[in-house]
């Protein structure tokens, strides 16, 4: 799959935050038919970085959510500022 395609956008809630902070994690609003591999991949690609785990969560609003642990190599407070979220 095209990594621009998996990833639709990243969160920045409040919760997002306080986890990218603590947990170096980053949450990202994924396409409901990607697998973990695909999120894994796509993000490794579009930011150069190391992912270490993905987590995915689907809403009751039908969106699926993936939390997205990166390595100590690659902190997450430097790919949310790449993002523009901070």
């Amino acid at each position: 799959m095209d990594p621009f395609k998996v990833i639709r956008h990243p969160l920045s809630t409040e919760k997002s935050i306080r986890m990218m902070e603590s947990d170096n994690k980053l949450i990202f609003v994924v396409d409901g038919k990607a697998d973990k591999h695909d999120i894994k991949k796509a993000i490794e690609q579009m930011f150069n970085a190391q992912v270490d785990e993905v987590k995915t969560v689907n809403t009751h609003e039908g969106e699926k959510r993936a939390y997205v642990k990166f390595s100590p190599k690659s902190p997450a407070i430097d790919i949310a500022t790449q993002l523009g979220l901070i």
